[in-house]
């Protein structure tokens, strides 16, 4: 299953700046995801990380990794839906980050994300991000889905 930059936001509440997956390339429901991420020199965080050198922050290559989970997560299930606006789908947990080296405008980051564990209220993922079919990050993602209160 693909999914273009429509339909991916239909299914997670992120939006500019905060959105980092531009496109699904393969997906199987529950089980795992190929997803892509367009790093640009327009993207915000190039202004101060770093003017001289822009390079992507990690914590960021984290994000994208996680939300491209949260895509395949719940896919099909009429229950859970990440952008559910009475849900709330947090990033818990990181284990195991390695980074191999550093992204820039330009690249293109492959995400490439499997469950671990999915359940109701705490989904286990291992993830990774390539560009140009080498690994640039990987880690161990934890996700917690809770009912937000009125």
């Amino acid at each position: 299953m693909k999914l273009d930059i429509k339909e991916i936001m239909t299914r997670l509440p992120h939006r500019y700046p905060m959105l980092l997956v531009d496109k699904v390339l393969e997906m199987e429901p529950g089980k795992s995801i190929v997803a892509i991420k367009n790093v640009t020199i327009n993207e915000p965080f190039f202004e101060g990380h770093f003017p001289h050198h822009p390079v992507m922050p990690g914590v960021l290559i984290i994000e994208a990794m996680a939300q491209a989970a949260a895509l395949f997560s719940f896919e099909g299930n009429e229950q859970v839906n990440a952008a559910d606006q009475k849900l709330a789908y947090y990033l818990v947990g990181v284990d195991e980050a390695r980074f191999r080296r550093p992204v820039v405008p330009g690249d293109q980051l492959r995400l490439e994300v499997t469950a671990d564990r999915i359940s109701k209220a705490i989904c286990k993922y291992s993830a990774r991000a390539l560009v140009d079919g080498q690994e640039v990050a990987s880690a161990k993602l934890m996700c917690a889905i809770r009912v937000l209160e009125d």
